[in-house]
């Protein structure tokens, strides 16, 4: 029986999301969807609302659970991966509380900045175990990583195992679609081409029927700009840097210097930045899910709709040989965007199909956009080898290289401000327990 491991299985929406897509192909009948979390009862609540999704969508798919790892990776053909190492509590507390101490305001913090340094140095190490359990019992297994900070975790799985790994977000797929419902613009029949790295790829060309579409956009987003609304840091972005960016405004927010100042306090109102969004989402949700858990795990009734995730059309392809183009977080071998470092991952068009997955070459970037993405590759690139080294030195340089970060504090503050989270978050980062300050020495 072939197999679809999904890793971090309590994550119970998500999974319904990507798993119950999957029911609904035909070439995945009597697969095993096998089931993992260090979650007991979150793992269970997943099991029994996949099981009641599979029975009303009358799927004859087999719905496991597994307490062991390398037993629910064993012979896996697909492994998704949805992790959260740390949780909200208490790493996602940590994350923000202690930047605060020291003035640094964050708005989501899973990417980039301090936050996405401190959330992929935790998580790192635990995918590099994962892929040593893959190697050893399902080497050919394709790696799905929904999980970020995207580019990092994806780039640590790329460069240091073996493993056959893509890295997807949505952010590409729904791009255009809510750019053009929010300036109230037809969005069909367009012709899009979307390229740079995660959370900060760029759309390049945006046409219908050979006409460029970007000259409306620009007029009616500067009219926009008039009146406060929901995605003002994208427009100021576009209207700075000639382009539209995929992730969304409160994430840009605290990707770039421009937005999130001390001495410019004001910023905040006029662009609308809901600063500590992302703990004020976990935790609605953590106090929503007992409701949601009553709609969807114990709800015999539940259906599903087929989502915009990537996940179950890649497989697809590869199960069918029909191509599936889609947006995918890959190395740039052979400098797919030649004005970025080869080592880095890029977010490009893909194709798949059972050869496997096919990214497509893109060239140089508008400079412009090249220099932004640089910016934030410089941080992923020194918090994989942070990750991987165990050397405190490199967390420092991170930090040290991140763009909003380095804005706000001075070397000194920002050494002290990492020593303190790693302190702080202790047995999630044993590999720097031990390390010490070594700057200067």
């Amino acid at each position: 029986m072939s197999k679809i491991t999904f890793m971090g299985a309590g994550s119970t929406v998500f999974a319904k999301n990507v798993l119950g897509d999957c029911m609904f192909v035909p070439a995945l009948s009597g697969f095993e969807f096998a089931l993992f979390d260090i979650d007991e009862q979150r793992l269970k609540d997943s099991e029994n609302m996949l099981n009641n999704l599979k029975n009303n969508i009358d799927s004859n798919v087999l719905i496991k659970s597994y307490s062991d790892r390398k037993e629910a990776l064993r012979g896996a053909k697909y492994v998704i991966n949805a992790i959260q190492v740390g949780g909200y509590k208490p790493s996602t507390v940590i994350d923000f509380e202690i930047p605060k101490k020291y003035g640094l305001q964050q708005t989501i913090a899973d990417t980039t900045g301090i936050g996405g340094i401190f959330r992929a140095l935790r998580t790192i190490p635990v995918m590099l175990d994962f892929a040593k359990d893959i190697e050893e019992v399902c080497p050919d297994a394709l790696f799905l990583n929904y999980t970020n900070p995207m580019a990092s975790l994806t780039g640590a799985m790329l460069r240091y195992t073996n493993v056959k790994t893509i890295g997807l977000c949505h952010s590409v797929q729904i791009c255009t679609e809510h750019l053009f419902r929010d300036l109230e613009m037809d969005h069909d029949g367009i012709e899009e081409r979307i390229a740079g790295i995660n959370h900060m790829a760029w759309l390049l060309e945006v046409k219908r029927d050979g006409k460029d579409l970007y000259p409306e956009i620009k007029r009616r987003a500067k009219e926009k700009q008039k009146t406060k609304h929901d995605d003002m840091v994208r427009y100021e972005l576009m209207d700075k840097f000639g382009y539209y960016i995929t992730e969304s405004s409160e994430h840009n927010a605290e990707y770039h210097p421009y937005f999130i100042k001390r001495n410019y306090p004001e910023l905040i109102e006029r662009f609308n930045i809901p600063l500590d969004e992302y703990p004020r989402r976990c935790v609605n949700q953590l106090e929503s899910w007992e409701t949601m858990r009553e709609d969807m795990v114990n709800n015999s009734q539940l259906t599903h709709t087929r989502s915009h995730e990537y996940g179950s059309r890649i497989i697809e392809a590869m199960e069918t040989n029909v191509p599936f183009k889609f947006g995918g977080n890959v190395l740039n071998t052979g400098r797919l965007i030649s004005n970025l470092p080869e080592n880095t991952v890029v977010e490009v068009p893909c194709v798949v199909d059972r050869n496997g997955i096919m990214p497509t070459y893109i060239g140089d970037l508008p400079e412009q956009l090249a220099a932004l993405n640089r910016t934030n590759i410089n941080t992923q690139l020194l918090t994989i080898q942070a990750a991987v080294t165990g050397k405190r030195e490199h967390v420092y340089q991170a930090a040290m290289l991140d763009p909003h970060t380095s804005a706000e504090l001075s070397m000194d503050d920002i050494i002290a401000m990492c020593d303190e989270l790693i302190e702080a978050h202790g047995d999630w980062l044993p590999q720097f327990m031990n390390s010490g300050s070594k700057i200067g020495v």
